[in-house]
């Protein structure tokens, strides 16, 4: 069943107008007049719908009913992740929302390629929150991770945080997994450096505000894979998959 997510309060009797854009969309995708499709407005839950006007840019939804379902992980996992090149950021959400994650936050590190003045780094959430949205909808999410402005790895990593901090780094002498394999399942911020990653200076800094150095194995993993790999691995360890 097609699945669309809607920025606005939903219930059980409402004709929703639907945008024009996700309108179009259902065009596209040449549904009719008496199909349903799922609603959700990154709340939790969903909404059953069945189409009850559809013009050329205009649809309408009738909502029958609601179902609590949730397919969100049992611990809350951030990933925190160095700006990479080009749009590879927007592979990294994209899977990393997959997986489960609870919260991203963008880091601008020394080794950063890109940078983004005030303007480009409103546009960039705006365009990572809808990448958000559409893979929420795509792997059955019901609720939306967050996805904050990106910050200087140096004033983020002084921020205090109620959750362990994992930095990933082949420096590490014990592995994520090993580490995870003693541990209860809990809520963790994993920690993933640009090409080349981390500076020396910068793991200094956050292994001295109490950030854990692990590895994740014997090879050296990009940016762009290093993060949902480790997400892959703890949900493995702690009985997700």
């Amino acid at each position: 069943m097609p699945r669309f997510y809607l920025d606005q309060s939903l219930e059980i009797g409402m004709q929703c107008e639907l945008p024009e854009d996700l309108s179009h969309h259902i065009g596209v995708l040449r549904l009719k007049v008496g199909d349903t499709v799922t609603l959700f407005n990154g709340r939790g839950g969903e909404f059953a719908a069945t189409l009850s006007v559809m013009q050329k840019r205009r649809a309408t939804a009738h909502i029958k009913t609601f179902d609590a379902r949730e397919a969100e992980p049992g611990h809350a996992l951030t990933l925190a992740q160095a700006l990479p090149e080009g749009a590879k950021m927007d592979w990294v959400i994209e899977k990393a929302v997959e997986l489960g994650v609870t919260a991203l936050q963008p880091l601008i590190a020394a080794r950063s390629v890109v940078r983004l003045s005030d303007e480009r780094a409103n546009k960039k959430l705006a365009h990572w929150r809808a990448i958000v949205a559409a893979a929420a909808a795509q792997c059955g999410r019901n609720r939306l991770p967050t996805v904050v402005m990106p910050q200087p790895f140096a004033s983020w990593v002084a921020q205090h945080d109620l959750h362990p901090r994992i930095l990933l780094s082949p420096r590490g002498q014990q592995s994520l997994t090993d580490w995870a394999r003693h541990r209860a399942p809990q809520a963790v911020t994993l920690i993933i450096g640009p090409e080349g990653g981390l500076n020396e200076a910068e793991e200094r800094e956050a292994i001295a505000r109490g950030a854990l150095c692990l590895s994740i194995g014997s090879r050296v993993l990009r940016t762009e894979t290093a993060g949902v790999a480790a997400l892959a691995a703890l949900h493995a360890v702690w009985g997700e998959f």
